[in-house]
């Protein structure tokens, strides 16, 4: 069965009308580093590639093109190479070019149109794993990003003057924890936007761990199936390598405890900063956003983010998360920047009025339904888009 992605040909939002170079580049380089390197001795591709000891031959990306189209294979050798062995450097480069075809056509077509626009006018902050991307995105409020995994999904660590509140732990491919320590030495606690497996992976590294008080976040922290945690490496999931320590095989979302069970209206002191739990159930029973009302920062989880919203699970309730969408767009006046947790990091707070207003459209069937895998549809409205069951709203 196939498992949709929230950023494929339907990314929606946060990718609409964009094509980049820089990042989808680095990822095809990396991907021939990684096929052609086996076949005939390339080890470094990025910003040349070895071949023997005389040659080598570069990857010239052309500006603002798609990595499969406009990548050109350039050889150069040096003067006292003699013509015959010139040919078979010639020959191996061919063979080099070749691979790279090759390669290109295996990168997701989602991974290609990386980097996202959007990160361009963001302060990347330099951290020691390949696998995150770490951003600033407000004083104090670090963007957590995984590119390299078909989810894009984003944690946030949010700072205070004595304590940092980590906004779930993503998919628990590589060490979260480590990078929350690089970022700041406060002592750090977990809460979820809600329990699904991207959000949890790295919970069990944490000691204090906040969750909401439902049956449905007790039966996640035990512990995740490992056949959907498989799925989210499997083919057409992974942009580039994963973890050089990660075990693919070992992989599963690993049991955790709740410290202590938060409800709806409760509030954080990070000492200088203090942020409101603001229930949002539909996408999840247990779904939350946070309010961080000085600074006007809203983090929605899974309710918004830039892209196709989920809402087909069995535990989905639309009735709840049109309460929820009619709460937050309620809030927007007070809002001055929304943090979803897939694919892009920041948005307008007018994205919440927009939220709404497509939703009651799709509710009451103004919006035709394209068919998806596994029996559901999509419905898109401008730059807002849902995937649901098909008989979601059926009389």
């Amino acid at each position: 069965m196939e498992r949709p992605s929230r950023n494929r040909s339907d990314a929606g939002y946060a990718a609409k009308g964009e094509t980049s170079s820089g990042a989808a580049n680095i990822v095809s380089a990396h991907r021939l580093n990684q096929a052609a390197g086996e076949g005939i001795g390339l080890y470094t591709v990025d910003p040349g590639a070895a071949i023997g000891r005389d040659m080598s031959c570069v990857i010239r990306p052309e500006r603002r093109c798609q990595p499969a189209v406009c990548e050109k294979m350039a050889c150069m050798f040096p003067g006292n190479i003699a013509g015959r062995w010139k040919s078979h450097f010639f020959i191996a480069c061919i063979l080099l070019a070749a691979r790279a075809l090759f390669a290109q056509q295996e990168i997701p077509a989602w991974c290609r149109s990386l980097p996202r626009a959007e990160y361009r006018s963001l302060q990347r902050i330099p951290v020691s794993s390949s696998w995150f991307e770490v951003y600033s995105v407000s004083p104090g409020v670090f963007a957590i990003y995984e590119p390299h995994q078909s989810e894009e999904t984003i944690s946030y660590l949010i700072v205070g003057d004595n304590r940092a509140l980590l906004f779930d732990t993503g998919m628990g491919i590589d060490d979260i924890r480590k990078i929350t320590t690089e970022l700041t030495r406060l002592p750090v606690a977990v809460l979820n936007s809600h329990t699904h497996h991207d959000h949890i992976g790295g919970n069990w590294q944490f000691k204090t761990i906040y969750a909401m008080d439902t049956d449905f976040t007790r039966k996640s922290a035990g512990g995740g199936n490992k056949a959907a945690a498989q799925a989210e490496i499997g083919p057409g999931e992974i942009c580039g390598e994963l973890p050089k320590a990660f075990d693919r095989k070992a992989y599963a979302t690993r049991p955790w405890k709740i410290t202590e069970y938060k409800r709806d209206g409760d509030h954080f002191d990070l000492g200088g900063r203090s942020l409101e739990i603001i229930a949002t159930p539909g996408h999840t029973p247990d779904s939350i956003s946070l309010l961080d009302r000085d600074k006007g920062l809203l983090f929605t989880g899974d309710t918004f983010y830039p892209g196709t919203i989920y809402l087909f699970s069995p535990e989905t309730n639309l009735v709840a998360y049109r309460a929820s969408v009619r709460r937050l767009a309620a809030m927007a006046s007070r809002v001055q920047l929304v943090l979803g947790a897939h694919n892009v990091p920041v948005a307008p707070p007018s994205v919440l009025a927009r939220l709404l207003a497509a939703f009651e459209a799709v509710r009451n069937g103004k919006v035709p339904a394209t068919p998806a895998s596994s029996g559901n549809v999509t419905y898109r409205i401008d730059e807002i888009s849902f995937l649901m069951r098909a008989a979601a709203f059926k009389p």
